[in-house]
């Protein structure tokens, strides 16, 4: 017989083997349930939160390089890449006390910061956390940085305005402070907010930072630095006025307009001077070598441009990144990408039937 079973008997030969979804037993109280085996896992990979070390090493690296080329979004990748479990109002407290350490561009740049991160990596609660405990540790502050209370006062108005956390923060705080320096950040605070159209004139509350100048402002002044510096040569006074910008994440601006420069400059004469200029800059840091590297870049990828109003600027550009790169401060990367024109055109019998390069 081949039946293939019923009550009683065994089945087909080799049925035991034979397992359909379907018969699996799915009843939780069978000794035989696997609860691995009926359900569909997903797995996810779980960072480990930051020690305070690693979260100390981490803001300090990624602020300070975000003074120097002021990319938000490259803030708000690297930190969603970590795992800060809870340590988000620590961030901004350590942000703010950084800015607080520097020049009012950097605390322009900082407000711009906290703006954009908000929804991202920060939420209403972590701006009032932070900012409660930056007020808890004002009489520290003041220590180090007498003006303190203002600055902290320019903080949290600037992020009202900013909505990042709302006009009943500083109001919750009135009638409940007993330290000096408290009252007088909170009180700071809310005089700003109080002025007629406050809000809008926040957007200046610390000053017009360089950072926060027009673009089109900011040529011109660096184009002009570099005429006075070529009719002086005064190395000293142009790095100064460099400086007093505080434009260090636009110094690649100032890197391609010296370059453009030389490759206007028809009697070749100054490409010594700019040589020696960006030398001294790149010498003492003031121009760091990734701001250097993207003003040559800059440069690199507008030749096709730049060469029809300056025909032999493939020639003039290949001189001067030969210069600079003797005098020690362009890199080896920068030399292998110079670009040149590579095609190739060929000329008429009267010149011998050769095959030429364009712009000879």
């Amino acid at each position: 017989m081949r039946g293939g079973g019923g009550k009683g008997t065994w089945g087909k030969p080799g049925s035991e083997l034979i397992v359909e979804e379907d018969d699996i037993d799915k009843d939780v109280h069978d000794p035989n349930y696997d609860s691995d085996t009926q359900d569909n896992c997903e797995f996810e990979s779980i960072l480990p939160k930051l020690t305070t070390e690693e979260f100390e090493r981490v803001v300090d690296t990624v602020i300070k390089e975000y003074f120097e080329n002021g990319d938000t979004n490259e803030v708000a990748m690297t930190m969603k890449e970590v795992n800060l479990a809870g340590l988000q109002p620590a961030l901004i407290e350590k942000m703010i006390i950084m800015a607080m350490e520097r020049k009012p561009s950097h605390r322009e740049m900082t407000s711009v910061l906290l703006s954009d991160l908000y929804g991202h990596v920060f939420t209403e609660e972590d701006f009032e956390q932070g900012f409660n405990s930056l007020l808890k540790s004002m009489t520290d502050l003041v220590l180090d940085t007498p003006s303190a209370p203002v600055m902290i006062g320019n903080f949290i108005a600037r992020a009202v305005a900013d909505d990042c956390i709302p006009p009943s923060f500083v109001e919750g705080y009135r009638g409940n402070v007993d330290c000096q320096y408290i009252r007088s950040a909170l009180e700071h605070a809310d005089n700003l907010l109080s002025m007629k159209h406050g809000l809008v004139r926040l957007d200046n509350v610390w000053g017009v930072g360089g950072g926060m100048r027009p673009v089109r402002y900011l040529i011109n002044k660096i184009q002009l630095l570099l005429k006075e510096y070529m009719s002086s040569g005064d190395i000293n006074e142009a790095t100064r006025c460099l400086i007093e910008l505080e434009v260090p994440h636009f110094h690649h601006e100032f890197v391609y307009e010296a370059v453009l420069m030389v490759l206007e400059d028809i009697h070749d004469l100054l490409s010594p001077f700019i040589c020696k200029l960006l030398k001294a800059l790149a010498t003492s840091v003031i121009v760091t070598p990734d701001q250097m590297r993207r003003g040559f870049q800059r440069v690199y990828e507008e030749m096709a441009d730049i060469s029809i109003d300056i025909p032999h600027a493939y020639n003039i550009l290949e001189k001067f990144v030969t210069e600079c790169h003797a005098a020690g401060f362009l890199p080896e990367e920068l030399i292998r990408n110079i670009p040149s024109r590579g095609r190739k055109r060929f000329v008429s019998e009267g010149d011998g039937g050769c095959v030429k390069s364009n712009g000879y």
